[in-house]
Parts: C-alpha cells; sequence; structure tokens
C-alpha cells in the first residue's frame, strides 16, 4: 500500500530517496515526502501530487542529507492533505513514517494530549512519533522499542532523531519492511524494488523485527511478547529490476500488462514437463494425499480466481472446495478441518487480511498450507509449507491483470497435482491438459487481437453510468472479475451475476441504458445462458456478448458479438478474461481517467 525508503549514509542520500519513491509510485499514493538531517535539524518536504512535484520542491528548498526517510501516503486516518502527509515530526526532534493502521491511536493521543503533545494532524502515525519523542532519553532503539510495545495494530516505521544525526530505527509488525545492505551505508525500504541499482543485499525482517541501522553496521532484534533478543538474519542477493518498470511503446502500465500475459503465461509454465505434486514443493504428495478438501483465501481479483479454481477442483480433481474473503474469514465463527489444504493467493504475497486469515486458520490447527503467489521472498511464502511461484513479473497497474490469468495458471496446475495424487487423472488426460497449457499463449496473442473490436465497444461504454455482467458456471467469476475492472479504472458502476439469477430480482434494473455483458463460452451451459440472453433483449437491454466461434449466437439489433477465437474447455477462463479487461482499459481511457492509479485504491493493500 503505502511505500517506505530510508537510508543512513556518508553521501547525500535524498536522490535515492526519491528514486526509491518513483519505483514504488505504482502501488498508489495520495501524498509524498522526505524528511532528513540537516545542518543539526530536521528538514522536510511534503506534497498532495506527485513524487516528481516533490522533487522539484526539494530542490527548489535545498533539501538534502546524509540520514533520511521518505514515503508514500495511500489515506486512511485523515483525507489526502499535506499536514496529514508523512514524514511525522515531533517537537522538531523525532521524524517518522508508517505504514499500517494503529488501533489504539485514540487511547494514545489522548494520553499524549494529557502529557503537553499538540497534534497537527489526524493521522494515526503522529501518535507513534509523539510516544517514541515521550519516550526518548538519548537512545533511539531504545525509545522505539518501548513504544511499539504499547501500540496495537500493524505497523512498519522508520524513525530517526535530530540528536543521532547517523542512526535510523525501523520496525514491523503485520506490514513489511527490509533491511537493504550497502557498503559503508544501510537502507530501509517496504520492498526490494525501491532500492533497485542501489544494493542488491537484501534481508526480509521477520514479523516484530526491530532493525537498528548506522552508517557501517546494522543489527536486528526480535520480538517475542514484550521482550527482544538480538538475532541474526539471512543476506540475500536480490535483483529488483527496475526495467520492468518502463512503459515502452504503450499508453499505460495496464495495457502494457494485458499484453504481456502471453509471455507471464508461458513464464509461469515454463518448466512443466509434466504433472507432479512437487511442483508446489518437498513434501507436497504426503500432503495432498492426507487431505480431503481445500478452503481457499483471498481478496479482490485473487478472489476471484479463487472462485474460479474452486469448479476445477471439484469437477476435475473432486475434491470438497470452500472460498472465502479473507478479510471476512477470519472475524466469522468456521469449522476448522485439519484435512483441508488452505490455499492463500496474492499477488504482492504481502496482503494484510489473507496473512492475518491465513494465521487464523493455522491457529485453529490446519497446519497444510500452500500459497499461489508472485513474489517468492513475501511474507505469504515464508508463512506457507507449500507454495507456487507465478512468473507474471512486476505488475505496476493498480488493477490486476497478468497476475490473475498466471494466478489462474498457477491454481489449474494445482487441480492437475490433486487430481493425480486422488487418482483422478489419467495419463492422456495429462498429456492433454500439458498441450493445452503450452498452447495457452498463443491462443492469448488471438484474443489480443481483438482489441479494435473492444474499443468500438468501449465508445458506448463511455457514455453509460452503469452495467451488469453475466456468466453461468465456470465463467461467472471471470463476469465478476470483469465487473471489477470496469469499476475500478473507469469508475462505472457494474456488478455481475450468475445469468440464471436475473429473474430473481437484477431484470428490474435491465433498461435500453442497461448495458449488459455476456461471458458466453460454447460449453454445456450455453443454452441455458441463451434463454437468460432472451430475458434481456425481451427487456429492451443492449447485450455485449464474448462468444465462442462455435457457440451460433450472432449479432442483431440490441446483440453486438465478439467471437472468441477458439474454444478452449477447462482453461476457457484464461482466454476469457482477456476481452473484459481491454473493455474495462479502453472504456476507462475514453472517459479519461487515470488507468494506472485510480483514485482511492492502492496496489498492494498491507492493512486491515
Amino acid at each position: 500500500m503505502c511505500g517506505i525508503v530510508a537510508a543512513v549514509s556518508q553521501r547525500n542520500i535524498v536522490s535515492i530517496l526519491v528514486e526509491g519513491l518513483k519505483r514504488l509510485e505504482y502501488r498508489g499514493y495520495d501524498s509524498c515526502g522526505v524528511a532528513v538531517h540537516q545542518d543539526g535539524a530536521l528538514r522536510r518536504a511534503r506534497s498532495t501530487s506527485r513524487v516528481a512535484e516533490l522533487d522539484a520542491l526539494i530542490a527548489e528548498d535545498g533539501v538534502a542529507g546524509f540520514t533520511g526517510i521518505a514515503h508514500t501516503r495511500w489515506a486512511t486516518h485523515g483525507v489526502p492533505a499535506v499536514c496529514n502527509a508523512h514524514p511525522h515530526f515531533s517537537r522538531e526532534r523525532i521524524a517518522l513514517v508508517h505504514n499500517g493502521i494503529i488501533e489504539n491511536h485514540e487511547e494514545l493521543r489522548a494520553e499524549l494530549r494529557a502529557k503537553g503533545y499538540e497534534f497537527s494532524s489526524q493521522t494515526d502515525t503522529e501518535v507513534i512519533a509523539h510516544l517514541v519523542d515521550h519516550h526518548y532519553d538519548g537512545d533511539l532503539f531504545a525509545a522505539v522499542k518501548t513504544a511499539i510495545v504499547q501500540l496495537k495494530g500493524a505497523y512498519a516505521i522508520a524513525v530517526f532523531c535530530r540528536d543521532e544525526p547517523h542512526r535510523v530505527v525501523g520496525a514491523r509488525a503485520g506490514s513489511p519492511l527490509i533491511l537493504g545492505v550497502g557498503e559503508g551505508e544501510n537502507f530501509l525500504a517496504s520492498d526490494a524494488m525501491a532500492l533497485a541499482g542501489v544494493t542488491n543485499q537484501i534481508v526480509y525482517l521477520e514479523e516484530g523485527d526491530m532493525v537498528d541501522l548506522q552508517v557501517g553496521k546494522f543489527w536486528i532484534e526480535a520480538r517475542e511478547g514484550d521482550s527482544f533478543t538480538r538475532v541474526e538474519r539471512e543476506v540475500r542477493t536480490v535483483y529488483a529490476h527496475s526495467g520492468a518498470a518502463e512503459l515502452g511503446p504503450y499508453r499505460h502500465f495496464m495495457q502494457k500488462e494485458i499484453f504481456e500475459q502471453p509471455r507471464a503465461i508461458g513464464d509461469t509454465l515454463e518448466g512443466v514437463e509434466g504433472i507432479t505434486p512437487e511442483l508446489f514443493g518437498d513434501g507436497a504428495y504426503k500432503v495432498f494425499k492426507d487431505i480431503d478438501s481445500v478452503l481457499i483465501l483471498a481478496c479482490g481479483t485473487s478472489y476471484y480466481s479463487g472462485c474460479t479454481a474452486k469448479y476445477w477442483l471439484e469437477s476435475i480433481a473432486g475434491i470438497s472446495t470452500q472460498v472465502e474473503i479473507a478479510s471476512e474469514y477470519r472475524y466469522r465463527d468456521s469449522v476448522p478441518n485439519p484435512r483441508s489444504l488452505v490455499v492463500t493467493i496474492s499477488q504482492s504475497g504481502e496482503t494484510a487480511d489473507t496473512i492475518a486469515a491465513l494465521k487464523h486458520a493455522k491457529s485453529l490447527g490446519m497446519e497444510h498450507t500452500l500459497t499461489i503467489c508472485n513474489v517468492s521472498t513475501s511474507a505469504m511464502v515464508r508463512e506457507c509449507k507449500l507454495a507456487y511461484i507465478t512468473r507474471a513479473g512486476v505488475e505496476i497497474g493498480v488493477a490486476s491483470t497478468k497476475a490473475f490469468s498466471t494466478q489462474l495458471a498457477g491454481l489449474f496446475l494445482l487441480t492437475l497435482a490433486i487430481a493425480q495424487t486422488r487418482g483422478r487423472l489419467t495419463d492422456a488426460q495429462e498429456a492433454d491438459y500439458i498441450r493445452q497449457m503450452r498452447h495457452l499463449p498463443v491462443a492469448l496473442q488471438g484474443v489480443l487481437a481483438l482489441e479494435p473490436q473492444i474499443i468500438a465497444w468501449s465508445q458506448d461504454f463511455a457514455k453509460k453510468h452503469n452495467a451488469l455482467f453475466l456468466g453461468r458456471g465456470l465463467h461467472y467469476p471471470i463476469a465478476l472479475e470483469g465487473a471489477l475492472k470496469l469499476k475500478e479504472i473507469s469508475y462505472i458502476h457494474a456488478e455481475a451475476y450468475p445469468a440464471g439469477e436475473l429473474k430473481h430480482g437484477p431484470l428490474a434494473l435491465v433498461d435500453s441504458e442497461m448495458p449488459v455483458v455476456t461471458v458466453a463460452p460454447n460449453d454445456a451451459l450455453v443454452d441455458k445462458l441463451k434463454s437468460n440472453m432472451q430475458e434481456v433483449k425481451a427487456r429492451g437491454g443492449e447485450l455485449y456478448v464474448f462468444a465462442d466461434a462455435d457457440s451460433r449466437i450472432e449479432s442483431e439489433s440490441g446483440v453486438h458479438v465478439i467471437r472468441m477465437p477458439e474454444h478452449y474447455g477447462a482453461l476457457s477462463p484464461i482466454l476469457h478474461v482477456v476481452p473484459l479487461q481491454l473493455l474495462a482499459y479502453h472504456t476507462a481511457c475514453a472517459r479519461g481517467t487515470d488507468v494506472d492509479k485510480p483514485r482511492n485504491l492502492a496496489k498492494s493493500v498491507t492493512v486491515e
């Protein structure tokens, strides 16, 4: 969600901080800021514009220093305003940036006000800065240690003090934070990508860790309850290539990432010569033999990939599957099953709600855990026993595209591996599925060639305020994903329904101003779907149909048809989601919205 960059060096680090923020812009933000130790005092620049404007402000004000922190903020407590932008100061002595949410901030605010502290923002973050200042007695590390014990909620913080000019302290609980190790300098960041080109020596701080950064050294302490113990963490070589963030010939990153899907799918399936449980890690065969059900936990787009996988897992692998919205699962009374495989799905691997749901499931005795994730070094991967790493590459656009399709590819492999373990996959079926998967990149290229026809549709959609999406069976979750994409980037209200549910209420919304997008593969439910389409047509609705070539759905008055290049059976959802992505993208372009950074949204949701 928010971005953190911090540094302790013997050189001016402002350009490093600003460049780090630029690399984190894709996460989404509404304000940004930098603070440094300069001439014995704290200096700060903050803006509610883009990082480029912040950079100009820094140059104008002559901000420079050897020690500093920087931040991009996505508003939670307090509106987007300069007074709420990070870094926050306390008594011109403590400077602090923070990702996460402090749940007991109101209680702490009252206590600090009683001690004479004045607040200049509505943020929960300012509470932490004042709390650290209150406990400061010449040792910043000790002050932060005492302060965080009083915090309830999630945080990743970087803080420095006017009186200790070559020191930055970091701490994390529930939000990601990494340490970058340099030569005679050290760094903190919320994402290794922020430090691309600066250092590739990375330490992934674990839950509860604190780190003390100085010019030529650092140390880490792990928290257990209210006590801390010095620990060693592995320094890894991580190549976070910033080149992945180059736009190239495309108008937006979202368009670029839609067109990268053939490559992303190919990379994700690279090396898969046959189906084996060991694709998901050592010991997977034993786990798959032991389980009798699957529980999928995810949020947003990842939740819809899980809903698609439910159809695959139950029809192909013959295993009972439940899909839960992660933010709801942990707060309801559920019936745990120790023999269930808990599958989490996340692009970043740092999604706070999904990590919390995973930990909740484990606390209930569900120890068989597996993640489908795009980041091999993420908290989700470290938390699960088994994993399949998708290889979508860096996804900059807030609205997920290639991460979603590669999740589907990973989930289909999981389906086949479980089916094989349960004796439900013959050699002939395995060979046929592998052939189909290898052909996916070519099939996707054929779908992308439909872009000109979809652009024509988008001109109509751009004038609308509402839309309905319909699908049946395996393609209902794809309709849900299509509606989500349109909402996210065009700001058109969109809903998705199983087509058979039209007559149970949603049909009341249908009129000539309501476009109805229909996902119509030539599967066992196509005739039922045609009947549902007639219900729309009879009420004067305008149908926009993505149909397989052999589904015998023709264009006519009120019915617009784009034909998919080929029918793809069980893997059809991976193809059918692409035109929905393109429709949302070109509609947003026609409406002039900020496609890659839609309002109010963030890329990596690391708060609850």
